[in-house]
């Protein structure tokens, strides 16, 4: 069965290729590294992968389930910071007062190594696990090479700004991650177990099959289950997107992801949550970037062999042209330092699958499930699309835009009647007639509430008995009428 584990540290999408590459290669039949959701998917040991993962990026940390990982980035901030104040004051020392001795050196020194500690680490033992050319390793070169031709300041602010954006790009891909666990607000945080006399509350995730649990109004349906007591009126929009409530009743089947309206329900557990239909809609989302497009593809490999090409060229840039020329050689590294720098591959590898992964996370705050950025990609080419009207195209907002008068009720008295019957409900076509009324509703005049499933609603407003709903409801009490709907 596979095994989903979480990497903390995971920054980069070809580091996200190199490991799922590396797993494959040391016999794991199946290994999805998703990087947009910072995840792992393996089948085999988890130990062994590990072993793999730290080797071929030592900066990435696995963590199970059960264990809890750390948000790094406020502590980045720490070194960011004083390191542009260094920074600053070095920049003013050298240029405004022309101050340029080991004092001021040992400053920028100082704002490199606050910033650059990281990037040198992992330069260093990705080298040492056979990685060498990555964009770490592009950085160290071009700004040990600026200090190595006394450019101390356009060596930290090189190594600022890499990891200033580093920094930045985190954020966005984290934002882009939290729409998509948003989603995780559809589960219910808890469940109502039924044991003998008892309701004992626990978490979903505790529930078995066979187990009874009850379900108040307002809560969320946290477990597929059958309704064995009671009705009410559910909300299926997380769903389904229709807007209009449905009713369940005893026998029925119902979904995690429903929102109980209207009644109390004694239901039967058929499937525990990781099975859950709410569970498997999320697991979906989560996955749908590892679905990838051709693009996408074509980028990770191009990754793979970009950055040995623009060293091997900074290589020739620095020596070839003194060589051929007779210019002076440090003229032609700084040079090449600068094609090392601006040709460092980042943007470039995570600008694609960060953009379809906005564009995913973005459908989904949206209530749109995309299943793969290759289906973004087909889009483009789709020349007919059917929607579901409700709640798709329109919002699901109802409003009531005429009044029919019979039997000698005038229209003020229709409207009166039908919002106080409706006063108690919270179904939607009862909340654009309490509007349509638009007055204060004295409660106190509803004697008598009833709500019946899939019919309407009766209540006693004085010595009247009010009835509110379908046709079906006026079928049910025989209630004669001209026209059947």
């Amino acid at each position: 069965m596979p095994k989903k584990l979480k990497l903390e540290g995971l920054d980069c999408a070809s580091c996200a290729y190199e490991i799922e590459e590396a797993l494959k290669k040391e016999g794991f039949e199946f290994a999805l590294v998703n990087f947009t959701t910072s995840e792992l998917v393996i089948e085999g040991d988890v130990e062994k992968a590990k072993r793999i993962v730290r080797n071929v990026e030592p900066g990435v940390k696995v963590i199970e389930e059960d264990e809890h990982g750390h948000d790094h980035r406020e502590k980045v901030l720490y070194f960011i910071i004083p390191s542009i104040i260094l920074f600053a004051i070095g920049i003013v020392l050298r240029y405004y007062y022309g101050i340029d001795n080991a004092f001021v050196m040992g400053i920028f020194t100082v704002s490199y190594l606050l910033v650059g500690w990281k990037v040198l680490k992992s330069a260093v033992l990705n080298s040492f696990h056979g990685n060498v050319f990555d964009e770490n390793f592009l950085i160290v070169i071009a700004t040990l090479g600026a200090f190595a031709i006394h450019e101390y300041p356009e060596a930290v602010g090189v190594m600022l700004f890499y990891v200033v954006g580093e920094f930045f790009q985190d954020m966005a891909v984290n934002k882009s991650r939290r729409s998509i666990k948003a989603l995780l607000a559809l589960k219910a945080e808890y469940a109502n177990l039924v044991t003998g006399d008892k309701i004992v509350r626990v978490t979903p995730e505790e529930l078995k099959v066979g187990d009874i649990i009850l379900i108040k109004p307002g809560e969320s349906v946290p477990v597929d289950g059958v309704v064995i007591e009671g009705s009410s009126n559910v909300n299926t929009s997380a769903l389904t997107g229709e807007s209009i409530p449905r009713t369940v009743k005893e026998g029925e089947e119902i979904l995690s992801g429903m929102l109980n309206l209207t009644g109390v329900l004694k239901v039967k557990v058929t499937k525990e949550l990781r099975e859950s239909t709410i569970s498997r809609i999320l697991e979906l989302v989560e996955n749908a970037s590892a679905r990838k497009a051709k693009t996408e593809k074509f980028i990770t490999k191009f990754a793979h062999y970009y950055t040995p090409a623009v060293v091997g060229l900074a290589a020739l840039v620095a020596t070839v042209p003194p060589l051929t020329t007779g210019d002076p050689f440090s003229t032609w590294i700084y040079r090449a330092l600068v094609l090392l720098v601006i040709s460092c591959p980042c943007a470039l590898v995570l600008s694609i699958p960060l953009g379809y992964f906005g564009g995913i996370g973005r459908a989904a705050r949206e209530g749109i499930l995309v299943k793969g950025s290759n289906y973004l990609d087909a889009l483009h080419s789709a020349a007919v699309v059917a929607f579901d009207k409700t709640g798709t195209l329109t919002k699901g907002v109802f409003k009531v835009t005429k009044i029919e008068t019979r039997n000698g009720f005038t229209e003020e008295e229709i409207i009166r009647f039908a919002a106080l019957a409706e006063a108690h409900s919270n179904h939607p076509i009862a909340k654009a007639i309490k509007d349509a009324y638009d007055k204060k509703i004295n409660e106190m005049e509803v004697l008598g509430h009833e709500e019946i499933a899939g019919h309407g609603v009766r209540a006693r407003i004085g010595d009247v008995e009010i009835m509110v709903g379908n046709d079906r409801l006026l079928h049910r009490f025989e209630i004669g009428h001209d026209t059947c709907h």
